[in-house]
């Protein structure tokens, strides 16, 4: 295709990460209205078919990730609104492609209308805190490190300035890809998807503005489960697309900042499964669940045999009720060797009028 502490009274627990895109030039996210609001909300979910295109046999180079943090009323369900903070307005952020032996330089700036610290950790950097440290910016500042990508795999990146909980659950975490210098096998289709959980102190399905619950986030007790930022985001105009015949390979990540995730797609087998997101190892042949931990990640590939609606899901399967759900849509010819309706054609016959033909 073409087109990522814990902090108590008695306790610190840093959580580190961090990414980048390309920066808003025109300035208008500086104005309130361009940052969302109840009555006009910002859409925060992130395409799964907005990710970089492979890297591609080439040798190390520098990149540069701009990653600005803005804090924006966005969309979270049908009649509801939440208080995000992200990573260029989507959640997850951007998605970071790159190869073994490049340098990354990262700027992120977090804007002066901001209420809060951030910064960004990437758990794909070999030193101290991920660069968390190194960007951890108040509002207006803009702070910048370089790390050298020494180890293939799909890493985690978020915002860790305390509560890193707290700013995980809000949504700043996303994904960045560092290939093995020969690349990954090719694909057809590529997707980035990303669970999360969002705290609210109003019960799921509650209208209206909602607001964060500390008490419900150190509790563990999410009252919704997104993939991409937002109940049922990856259906309807964001679902998955794809034909009969194709291949297709899905990076996948949980930002968290608690639960584990047991991906699947309902009727379908992953050909490869690469355990959390080990692109050194072999991958893991004909797996019908992966189990992903909060800042974990996977990378899953499978071929399209027959079309029809297929659901993306948690195994856990309680959560689909609470927005954790999407669709892979797949067009084609119909293989009736592979999978028929069998049992349509059997009721037809019983409720024939006798006599009828």
């Amino acid at each position: 295709m073409t087109g990522y502490t814990l902090l108590l009274p008695a306790l610190a627990i840093t959580l580190l990460s961090a990414i980048a895109t390309p920066a808003l030039a025109d300035g208008s996210h500086n104005h309130p209205a361009a940052n969302g609001t109840a009555s006009a909300p910002l859409d925060i979910v992130r395409s799964a078919i907005d990710l970089a295109p492979p890297v591609g046999r080439r040798g190390p180079k520098t990149i540069k990730v701009k990653l600005d943090t803005v804090e924006v009323t966005g969309r979270l369900a049908d009649g509801a609104t939440y208080h995000y903070w992200t990573f260029n307005k989507k959640v997850p952020g951007p998605f970071v492609r790159s190869r073994v032996g490049d340098t990354v330089e990262v700027e992120l700036t977090n804007l002066a209308d901001s209420s809060e610290r951030h910064s960004v950790d990437f758990h794909a950097v070999t030193g101290p805190s991920g660069g968390a440290v190194a960007t951890d910016a108040a509002p207006g500042e803009t702070k910048s490190f370089t790390f050298k990508a020494l180890k293939p795999g799909l890493y985690v990146y978020h915002c860790a300035v305390p509560l890193a909980a707290q700013h995980i659950a809000n949504g700043m975490y996303g994904l960045i890809l560092v290939e093995p210098e020969q690349g990954l096998p090719p694909v057809d289709r590529e997707f980035y998807i990303m669970q999360g959980e969002i705290y609210t102190r109003e019960p799921f399905g509650t209208k209206g503005k909602l607001s964060e619950s500390l008490e419900m986030l150190l509790d563990e007790q999410p009252e919704y489960y997104v993939f991409n930022g937002a109940a049922n985001a990856l259906t309807e105009d964001n679902a998955l697309t794809a034909k009969v015949g194709e291949t297709i390979r899905i990076y996948f990540g949980v930002g968290g900042p608690n639960k584990t995730s047991s991906f699947h797609v309902i009727g379908e087998v992953f050909d490869k499964a690469y355990q959390l997101a080990s692109l050194t190892s072999g991958p893991l042949t004909d797996v019908q669940t992966v189990s992903v931990p909060p800042g974990g990640a996977a990378v899953v590939d499978l071929t399209l045999d027959v079309p029809g609606e297929y659901m993306l899901v948690d195994h856990a399967l309680s959560r689909v009720t609470r927005g954790l759900v999407g669709k892979l849509l797949v067009e084609g010819q119909q293989r009736p060797e592979i999978f028929g309706n069998t049992a349509t054609k059997i009721i037809e016959q019983e409720h024939r009028e006798p006599g009828s033909q």
